[in-house]
C-alpha cells in the first residue's frame, strides 16, 4: 500500500535548500556523574537530520515556493524529498560518484534483492547509513559497472537483480540520495520586508522511514 503521508514525487526547491543550514543530530543521554565522569547512551541506530532552510530564501519567488510547498504539504503531514547539499553523494560531495563507491553485498546464488546503504569511516570505526530515497543509481558487479539485468526502487532504496548473482560475486553501487523531510514548524510569521520575503524560520527535519518488506 502506497504511503500517502509521503509525496515521493516532491522535491523541496533545490536553490533554497543549497542555502540551508543543518545536519545530523544523535538524541544522546548524558548523565554527569558527582565524580565529574560522564554516562553516554543513546536508544537510537541513527542520527535525526535537522535544517532551516530561511538562509535559502532570496527572492518573493522563491518564499512564494515554500508557502505553496507548506500548503500542500499540510504542514508537518506529508514528507517530501530533500538534498541535503553537504551529503547528498555515495562518495564526497566535491568528487564524482561512481559504481564502487559503496558495497551493496554479495552475491549467493539465491538472493536478488539488496538494500542501498552508505558507510562512513574513520579509521577502524564505522557507521553505516541505510539510504532509502536515492535518485541516480550505479551498480557494478566484481568491478564491472553494469547497465542491464537489475532495477531501482527509487522509492525505498533498493537494487534487484533479473538473476540472482554468483556465489562470491561482489555487488557494489554509487550515486546520488535524498533525504525524507517535513515541515518541523509553523509558517505563521511571515513579512514582506523590501526585495525580499522573509520567515523568522524554516525548519526541517528527516523522516526515518520504516522498512517495507
Amino acid at each position: 500500500m502506497p504511503d500517502t503521508s509521503f509525496m515521493d514525487d516532491v522535491i523541496f526547491p533545490v536553490t533554497i535548500s543549497w542555502g540551508s543550514m543543518g545536519g545530523p543530530d544523535w538524541l544522546v543521554d548524558i548523565v554527569e556523574l558527582g565524580s565529574g565522569h560522564e554516562e553516554r547512551n543513546t536508544s537510537r541506530s541513527q542520527p535525526t537530520r535537522i535544517y532551516d532552510a530561511k538562509y535559502g530564501v532570496r527572492t518573493h519567488d522563491e518564499l512564494h515556493k515554500i508557502l505553496s510547498l507548506y500548503h500542500v504539504a499540510m504542514g508537518p503531514t506529508r514528507g517530501f524529498r530533500l538534498l541535503d547539499w553537504t551529503d547528498y553523494k555515495s562518495c564526497p560531495p566535491q568528487q564524482q560518484h561512481a559504481a564502487d563507491d559503496q558495497v551493496l553485498g554479495t552475491g549467493d546464488g539465491a538472493a536478488t534483492v539488496f538494500l542501498l546503504n552508505k558507510v562512513y569511516a574513520v579509521g577502524a570505526h564505522s557507521h553505516t547509513r541505510r539510504i532509502q530515497k536515492p535518485f541516480e543509481v550505479l551498480v557494478a558487479v566484481d568491478g564491472t559497472p553494469i547497465g542491464t539485468g537489475f532495477t531501482v526502487d527509487m522509492a525505498l532504496g533498493k537494487v534487484a537483480f533479473d538473476a540472482a548473482p554468483g556465489v562470491g560475486e561482489v555487488l557494489t553501487w554509487g550515486g546520488k540520495h535524498h533525504v525524507p523531510a517535513r515541515f518541523n514548524g509553523k509558517l505563521d510569521q511571515v513579512a514582506v520586508r523590501g526585495p525580499i520575503g522573509d520567515i523568522p524560520a524554516i525548519l526541517l527535519k528527516e523522516l526515518l522511514v520504516k522498512e517495507v518488506p
